[in-house]
C-alpha cells in the first residue's frame, strides 16, 4: 500500500514542517490512522471522505479547533465499521480517561489504571 500523504487533508494543523498537535491524544490518534491504513484497515479515500463527513457535518460554525476531534471521531467510525473494536469497549475507554483525568492533581501526567491482564 503506497504512503498516504496526510498533509493532502485539508485543514490538516500544520506548520513549514509538518503536522502539529495540541495535545499528546492528537498525536497518537495522528499515528495509530496511519498504522492502521498501512495495515490495510481501510483505504485513504475511505479515511478522508469519512474525515470530510465528520467536519461538514459539524457545521459552518466550526473554526477548525476541534479538527483532531473530528479525526478522532472519524477513527472510531471506521474501527467500528471494520468491527476492529466494539463501540462499547471504546466507550469504556474513554470513561476510563475521563476518570483517570478527574482523579489527576493538576499538573501531573494522567496515568491510565488498565488494571490486571486478561
Amino acid at each position: 500500500m503506497s504512503a498516504p500523504d496526510p498533509l493532502a487533508l485539508p485543514g490538516l494543523p500544520r506548520d513549514e514542517i509538518g503536522p502539529v498537535f495540541a495535545e499528546p491524544w492528537q498525536a497518537q490518534a495522528f499515528a495509530l490512522t496511519l498504522q492502521l491504513h498501512e495495515r490495510g484497515a481501510f483505504s485513504w479515500k475511505e479515511w478522508a471522505e469519512t474525515l470530510a463527513r465528520r467536519i461538514k457535518d459539524a457545521g459552518p460554525t466550526d473554526d477548525g479547533s476541534r479538527y483532531y476531534e473530528h479525526w478522532l471521531a472519524a477513527l472510531e467510525e471506521l474501527v467500528t465499521s471494520r468491527q476492529l473494536a466494539a463501540s462499547s469497549a471504546l466507550h469504556e475507554r474513554r470513561k476510563a480517561w475521563e476518570d483517570a483525568y478527574r482523579r489527576t492533581p493538576h499538573g501531573h501526567p494522567v496515568e491510565l489504571d488498565v488494571g490486571p491482564a486478561r
